[in-house]
């Protein structure tokens, strides 16, 4: 089995903002243990910026990007050699591979990645993944180690995420909450339906359960089983016991354009579909029309990706726009497809 583990910033950090090396020790202890059984294992690894943080005095996360990114580029290279000394420690060899959003959408560049992921693993060693958060612009850029994780999934074809974090699954409401229901299984979007997700993170995390959920939905719907659970839960997730919150598999493997296209690419405007669109974008697998738009949202151009809603909102699916927002506005019946079906991917499941 290939199994793609992600430990966030908040389960790597201790209170007073240096890296808990005793928990680095531990993930190695288990990564390795797993690996030895015959698992294919690859760790993706938040933690550069507060890493970083610590030698610079900084006491919070960066707000600006241009500050994150050299606190990233001061803290990664420590992250690595703290990860790397662990899991010398347990006969293993770990090597770092930095992604970035850019790198990935390119077909050439996805596929070189994935060749080298297939190498390492097969020489035995962990890759130790993170996003190249010292190159990243706010334009093109992951945000987040939970989607960067789905993507690894996806790109190793695992049949396995692991999201560790703070909490030991998926609640109702925040675990505080009296009225908090734990949720055991999601089969699908019907599991969710009351579903309090929050967007904040830890002190030093970028995501909350908000992105662990869209972690969760994109992996699910590209052919890998998601476990969401504490860090402190690693070892028995590894061992397949029944702890945190299983997601099940929605959807098989899909290529990587459709992949990035439903879930990372950056949206630029909205097209408003009516009725019929909708069924011949989501049952009939056609490209979009002109005729089938109400209402364009947004300043797009040729090139740019929108999303594809329909009349209540709900988002059917994304696409490359065929043309500027103001020709789709002009009414032009003579225009061809506004998002032609190759360059359009579902969302809804």
């Amino acid at each position: 089995m290939t199994t793609v583990v992600k430990i966030g910033s908040s389960s790597l950090t201790r209170a007073d903002g240096y890296l808990d090396l005793n928990r680095i020790d531990e993930v190695s202890r288990l990564l390795a243990r797993a690996q030895k059984g015959g698992e294919d294992i690859a760790l993706v690894s938040s933690g550069a910026i507060s890493a970083g943080s610590q030698p610079l005095g900084r006491q919070e996360r960066p707000k600006d990007l241009a500050t994150a990114q050299a606190v990233a580029a001061v803290g990664q290279g420590l992250l690595m050699y703290r990860w790397n000394q662990a899991m010398a420690w347990q006969g293993v060899i770990g090597a770092q591979i930095l992604l970035s959003a850019a790198e990935v959408v390119s077909h050439q560049q996805y596929n070189n990645a994935s060749r080298a992921l297939e190498k390492l693993r097969a020489l035995g060693v962990i890759p130790i993944i993170n996003e190249n958060d010292a190159v990243a612009t706010d334009e093109v850029r992951f945000g987040d180690n939970d989607r960067l994780a789905a993507i690894v999934s996806h790109m190793v074809r695992a049949e396995r995420l692991i999201l560790c974090t703070d909490v030991d699954g998926l609640y109702t409401a925040h675990p505080s909450d009296p009225t908090a229901r734990f949720i055991p299984e999601v089969r699908g979007e019907q599991d969710l339906a009351g579903v309090q997700a929050g967007n904040a993170g830890s002190r030093w995390g970028t995501g909350g359960m908000h992105t662990k959920l869209l972690a969760a939905r994109v992996a699910c719907a590209n052919g890998t089983e998601v476990v969401l659970t504490s860090t402190d839960n690693l070892g028995p997730a590894l061992r397949g016991e029944p702890v945190g919150t299983v997601f099940r598999v929605t959807g098989p493997r899909r290529g990587i354009k459709q992949l990035w296209l439903a879930y990372a690419a950056t949206v630029q405007g909205r097209l408003v579909l009516d009725d019929g669109a909708a069924r011949a974008i989501t049952e009939g697998k056609k490209s979009l029309l002109a005729a089938g738009i109400t209402e364009v949202e947004g300043t797009f151009h040729a090139g740019d990706v929108v999303e594809l809603v329909d009349t209540r909102g709900e988002i059917l699916a994304k696409g490359v726009a065929a043309y500027d927002s103001a020709q789709v506005e002009a009414e032009n019946t003579d225009l061809g497809p506004v998002v032609h079906r190759d360059y359009l991917a579902e969302t809804r499941y």
